[in-house]
C-alpha cells in the first residue's frame, strides 16, 4: 500500500483522465469527485473508477471535449445537456443553476440529459447544503435490476441522496442506491475474486448467485428483496421516470453496462432539487425543527447521524492521506503516462 496526499491523488487522477482524452476542466472536475469518494472510504466510487472512465474516453463511450450547456430554462427549472461527456462538469453546472434559481424562486429543479455515471450522489449536494438549502439528487444507470416480479434487468440501481443543512453543524446527508447494495461493491468483489453474500444478485439466468462475476453478467436485487423487493423496485421506477421522461435521457435498459469497455454512449439522466427553507415556514422554524429531531435521535445510545461516518473518514484522510493498493497505483501511473 502507498499513502498519497489528497492533492497528489487528485493530480494523478487528473493526469490519467487527461491522457485518455478528457479536457482539462473535465479531468479536474472528475478527479476531484473520485478522490473525494476515495477519501471517504467509498472505494467502489473512487480511484478504481479512473481506469474505467479512461476506457470510456478512449473507446468513444464518453466525449472528452464535451462542454455542458443549459438547453432549456424557465423560472424554477432548467435542463443541462452533458453532450456525452463525463457527468461531473454537467452536474456542477446543474447544481449551481439550481442554487441560483432557488434563491429567487424558493425552489428549483434542474436536470441533466445525455449524461454518464455521476459518482456519489450525495457529493453533488454539498454546495446546496452549504448555501443553506435542502437538496435532493437522483440519477438512473444502466439496467441492473428487474422490476418486481420480473427476472431480466430493466431498471438501474438508481441512487437517491438528500442533504439537510443544520445551523452551526454538518448537514444530515442520506445516500443510497435502490439495489440491496451498490453495484460497485460487486465490481470490487469480482476484481478481488471474492464471493458476495446471498441476496445481493441474480445470475444471467435469473437465479440467485454468490459469484461476483456471474452477478455482473446478471442483475442486482432491489433492496428489501426478502419481502419481494417491491418497495425498492418501485422507488427505482420513480427515479427512472423522473430523470428520463422529463429530460429525454435514455432508460437504463437502453444504456450499455458501465462494466464493459465497448458499448454505446449511455446518455442517462440526473436531477437536482434545491429548496430554500426561507420560502416556506422560514429558516428559524426549519432550524428549530431539524435540531429537535437530531436531539431526539442522539438521545438514544448507538444512533449515528447519516453522513457522519463518511465525513469523519474524509477528515482523517485530509491529514493522514489516502491508502492506495500497489496494483491500482501502478495502473494509474501507467495511465497518467499515456499507457
Amino acid at each position: 500500500m502507498t499513502v498519497l496526499r489528497i492533492e497528489q491523488a487528485e493530480e494523478l487522477a487528473r493526469r490519467a483522465l487527461a491522457a485518455a482524452g478528457a479536457s482539462e476542466a473535465m479531468a479536474r472536475s472528475t478527479a476531484r469527485a473520485l478522490v473525494a469518494a476515495e477519501a471517504e472510504g467509498l472505494g467502489s466510487h473512487g480511484l478504481s473508477r479512473v481506469p474505467q472512465y479512461a476506457s470510456f474516453l478512449r473507446n468513444g463511450r464518453a466525449d472528452g471535449d464535451a462542454v455542458p450547456a443549459i438547453v432549456a430554462d424557465r423560472a424554477a427549472c432548467a435542463l443541462v445537456d452533458a453532450r456525452d461527456g463525463l457527468a461531473f462538469p454537467a452536474c456542477e453546472l446543474a447544481v449551481a443553476t439550481a442554487i441560483a434559481k432557488a434563491r429567487d424562486a424558493g425552489v428549483a429543479f434542474v436536470a441533466v440529459t445525455n449524461s454518464h455515471h455521476f459518482g456519489v450522489a450525495a457529493h453533488h449536494l454539498e454546495e446546496v447544503a452549504a448555501a443553506g438549502m435542502v437538496g435532493l439528487a437522483l440519477g438512473n444507470s444502466p439496467a441492473a435490476m428487474p422490476v418486481p416480479g420480473g427476472r431480466r434487468a430493466l431498471l438501474g440501481t438508481n441512487p437517491i441522496a438528500a442533504a439537510f443543512p443544520r445551523p452551526g453543524a454538518d448537514p444530515l446527508v442520506i445516500d443510497l442506491s435502490l439495489s440491496e447494495v451498490a453495484r460497485g461493491k460487486v465490481m470490487l468483489a469480482a476484481r478481488e475474486k471474492r464471493a458476495i453474500p446471498p441476496g445481493w444478485a441474480l445470475d444471467a439466468q435469473g437465479e440467485p448467485t454468490t459469484d461476483a462475476q456471474a452477478a455482473l453478467a446478471g442483475s442486482m436485487l432491489p433492496f428489501g428483496s426478502g419481502a419481494g423487493g417491491v418497495k425498492g423496485g418501485m422507488l427505482a421506477l420513480i427515479v427512472e421516470l423522473l430523470v428520463t421522461t422529463l429530460t429525454g435521457a435514455r432508460f437504463g435498459a437502453e444504456a450499455d453496462s458501465f462494466f464493459v469497455d465497448a458499448g454505446n454512449r449511455p446518455r442517462i439522466g440526473q436531477a437536482f432539487l434545491a429548496i430554500d427553507p426561507r420560502a416556506l415556514a422560514g429558516r428559524g422554524v426549519y432550524d428549530e425543527r431539524i435540531e429537535a429531531l437530531v436531539a431526539a435521535m442522539l438521545d438514544e445510545p448507538g444512533v449515528r447521524l447519516p453522513g457522519a461516518r463518511r465525513r469523519a473518514i474524509g477528515v482523517r484522510a485530509g491529514s493522514a492521506g489516502i491508502e492506495i493498493g500497489d496494483a491500482l497505483l501502478a495502473q494509474l501511473e501507467a495511465l497518467a503516462k499515456g499507457g
